[in-house]
């Protein structure tokens, strides 16, 4: 008969078990404020799993933030050697993003009937967090700031990220300052206002894909530039299908055209040249 098995105890090699008056790993993280963050507005089953896929988006956006800002930073700065691994981070982040969009795709339009009235007029187009991602990458619509204004810290910091120079503008300064011919109109431009695509932008970029160990860094700034938005347009695109799927055509929550709304921001492109420069190439 084979003798009973000790369970293993992990303070028998030292781990710590006691922490009546240590940071634990719930404080450290704040565990308790987030797991009691939920709170649905109905007893339908999968109320739950609409909350959290949307708070942990929310949080994963918030670290898209941070990672963006420092890339812009050092971009601006001239030095894009940690730009590079900070844009591949945002890249991976959102390739978390999409991943959730399976977990949610588990919910049918029967799940989401049995809650959506509880939603009230509440819609991720309304994501603060999410608009100051489009407007940090240059998608700078002004109407954008309509679904804030009940908000005057949020609509502030927003209209201070539309003076900012975006992430983009950054990219084409560098360029400039590289020594690449990038016309003073697009230098100088208003950095509030939509950007406008300019042959002259894909004929500098045109000049850095046709001697890359020469322009190295820029090379690779492009290429990253380019990673990225290829995981945001498949973010977008996965938004469509979910959303599709899930209400048909109906409009949204928000009061938005729902799968129309969604279908027109697949065509916004956010650093318009890296692409075209393909063709061209």
């Amino acid at each position: 008969m084979a003798k009973p098995t000790t369970p293993y105890d992990p303070s028998s090699e030292g781990a710590r078990t006691d922490f009546s008056d240590q940071m634990s790993y719930g404080d450290y993280l704040s565990l308790d404020a987030i797991l009691t963050a939920q709170h649905p507005q109905s007893d339908a089953h999968d109320e739950m799993l609409f909350i959290i896929q949307h708070q942990t988006s929310e949080l994963w956006m918030k670290l898209a933030i941070r990672e963006i800002t420092a890339a812009r930073q050092a971009i601006h700065g001239g030095d894009v050697r940690p730009a590079f691994k900070m844009l591949a981070r945002v890249s991976r982040i959102f390739e978390q993003l999409n991943n959730a969009w399976d977990v949610l795709r588990t919910m049918t339009p029967s799940d989401y009937t049995t809650f959506r009235d509880a939603l009230g007029p509440s819609s991720g187009f309304q994501s603060y967090q999410y608009r100051l991602i489009e407007f940090m990458l240059g998608n700078r619509n002004h109407a954008m700031l309509h679904p804030h204004a009940h908000r005057e810290d949020i609509t502030a910091m927003l209209k201070a990220e539309l003076e900012t120079p975006s992430l983009y503008d950054e990219a084409l300064r560098l360029l400039s300052a590289e020594g690449i011919d990038v016309p003073a109109e697009v230098l100088d431009r208003d950095v509030s206002a939509p950007y406008t695509p300019d042959d002259a932008v894909i004929a500098a970029w045109q000049k850095v894909y046709s001697d890359p160990g020469k322009y190295w860094s820029l090379y690779e700034l492009a290429e990253k530039l380019v990673d990225f938005e290829d995981y945001f347009r498949r973010w977008r695109f996965n938004h469509v299908t979910t959303v599709e799927r899930v209400i048909g055509f109906k409009r949204g929550t928000g009061g938005t055209g729902g799968v129309s709304y969604l279908k027109k921001m697949l065509e916004v492109e956010l650093f318009p040249e890296l692409w075209r420069v393909r063709t061209a190439l």
